[in-house]
């Protein structure tokens, strides 16, 4: 954990925040000072990130504090309703992190139009509307940093997931299409494109130790990626040190793909 405190006073919107990145990512920003609205929708996996907090606040004076909602991100509508409960409870989002994505694996002539359609709702309308949701407040402060999630699929054009693929390049073409537009008004946007991690993610290989070793093999780096890795990233961008960062896309993946 950081000794940091460089997200104090800090409100951070965190999409898919109890999944196998989030958590670890969630008590980096609490450390930080940061208060996370934590958004997910296994309510199981909310759960346990509510524990975790719990266990590791009881040990540490002046974690920050967390805010938990259940959403399906897939019900746009709905969502916007849980984004606007949220935000009459904390006042604005100051960081906004796109990271809630699903990933069903299969080749390209198995998924129909609606099941492109469904990848997309989730991986990328649900992050405009988060944004929609932000930005007045952002816009208003002069103050705001937006993180989309992308993927290293997207560089190297991972077969059977043709729908993941294409919502995380949209990610980053919004990313900078952001970066652009609200440049003016003091909020930054930038691109996170994680490697391989050892998370449930990794589930959909029939083979995980060869999986394993076959990313050990493409990596620069000969260790697995841990979550500590993405959660530092993520901080970093959310602080104010980045704040001449924008529309940039960081590669966290060992070296497999460099760009």
């Amino acid at each position: 954990m950081a000794a940091l405190r460089d997200l104090e006073g800090r409100v951070v919107l965190y999409t898919g925040a109890a999944g196998g990145l989030g958590l670890q990512t969630t008590l980096q920003l609490m450390a930080r000072g940061a208060t996370v609205v934590a958004v997910d929708n296994d309510p199981t996996k909310v759960a346990a990130l509510e524990a975790e907090a719990a266990r590791v606040g009881a040990a540490k004076v002046g974690l920050g504090r967390l805010v938990l909602s259940t959403a399906d991100l897939s019900d746009l509508a709905g969502f916007r309703a849980v984004l606007d409960d949220l935000l009459g409870r904390v006042g604005a989002f100051d960081v906004v992190i796109n990271n809630a994505a699903i990933y069903p694996s299969r080749p390209f002539e198995d998924y129909s139009i609606e099941d492109h359609q469904a990848v997309q709702r989730v991986n990328v309308d649900a992050a405009i509307v988060a944004v929609q949701a932000a930005l007045p407040a952002m816009r208003e402060r002069g103050f705001g940093r937006i993180i989309n999630i992308s993927s290293i699929t997207l560089s190297g054009g991972w077969a059977n997931l043709s729908p993941y693929v294409a919502s995380k390049g949209a990610l980053v073409g919004l990313t900078r299409a952001w970066a652009r537009e609200f440049g003016p008004y003091g909020i930054t946007v930038n691109a996170i494109a994680p490697g391989a991690f050892p998370t449930d993610a990794e589930k959909i290989h029939p083979d995980p130790d060869g999986y394993a070793r076959h990313v050990l093999d493409r990596q620069a780096v000969k260790r697995r990626g841990h979550v500590g890795d993405i959660a530092h990233a993520i901080a970093f961008f959310a602080a104010d040190e980045a704040g001449f960062i924008t529309g940039q896309t960081l590669h966290v993946n060992g070296g497999w793909v460099m760009s």
